[in-house]
């Protein structure tokens, strides 16, 4: 276990979306380790349950939860059943949402990437989340300067940013929030892409010459989370070994 907690008061609760693979199975695991206590959502019910059993059994608590973020009674059936056997959230990840490679409507496709996170956020809120109430939304470096083949995952990724800079202008006194903006991350839905020729140009580009583990998205997720960062509000932080300053 970690010496260092991030300032988190263990037994807390923290929700991440998309943790059955990832940056949100990263992101799960690892706040366990720093003592919180884990409702871990995900589409894909087997996998979710398969984070949810690491953390059991490395001595954390987190209950799988399957749902549709992008399906209001999913949602509200997630949050009930969350409530129930962990108490009051009081930090919420939404970093579920579908992999730029998907081939979707664009206003479907900004619905889902979009619409969840608000339905999500507003959800939690209205549920009278916790005292001193933080978020993490999941963005990306699409979302700023790169662009990519979708393009309803640069629009979405784009508007997942400013609705985050929403929340830190008009609703503080319910959270403070923030956005990490992810480049390339070496998780299932790139797999091969490093070794293509697009992913070999790319790396040659990053700065630090590799793709972001999964961890390293997740600290960074957890920094903004934690009450070390009781006065980052607002922000949309790139994670991309510097790939976004040679554009």
């Amino acid at each position: 276990m970690p010496t260092v907690h991030f300032g988190f008061t263990p037994g807390d609760v923290v929700l991440v979306t998309g943790a059955g693979s990832g940056i949100g199975r990263a992101t799960a695991l690892r706040a366990a380790e720093l003592g919180l206590r884990v409702a871990a959502w995900d589409l894909a019910a087997d996998a979710v349950a398969d984070t949810a059993a690491r953390i059991a059994a490395a001595g954390g608590t987190a209950v799988a939860v399957r749902a549709d973020v992008s399906e209001p009674d999913d949602v509200e059936a997630g949050f009930a059943a969350t409530r129930s056997r962990l108490g009051a959230i009081r930090y919420l990840v939404n970093n579920a949402g579908p992999a730029s490679s998907g081939e979707y409507e664009f206003d479907e496709a900004v619905r889902i990437s979009l619409g969840s996170v608000r339905r999500m956020t507003d959800t939690w809120l209205a549920g009278h989340a916790a005292d001193g109430a933080a978020l993490v939304n999941v963005a990306s470096v699409a979302g700023n300067i790169v662009g990519t083949a979708s393009d309803w995952y640069c629009a979405a990724k784009a508007a997942i940013a400013g609705y985050t800079r929403h929340l830190a202008a008009y609703r503080s006194n319910e959270v403070r929030g923030n956005a990490v903006a992810p480049g390339m991350v070496d998780t299932p839905r790139l797999a091969g892409f490093a070794a293509s020729d697009v992913g070999r140009r790319t790396l040659q580009r990053i700065p630090l010459g590799r793709m972001a583990q999964p961890d390293d998205i997740a600290y960074a997720i957890l920094f903004l989370l934690s009450p070390l960062a009781s006065y980052v509000n607002g922000t949309v932080l790139p994670i991309d070994g510097g790939w976004t300053v040679t554009q």
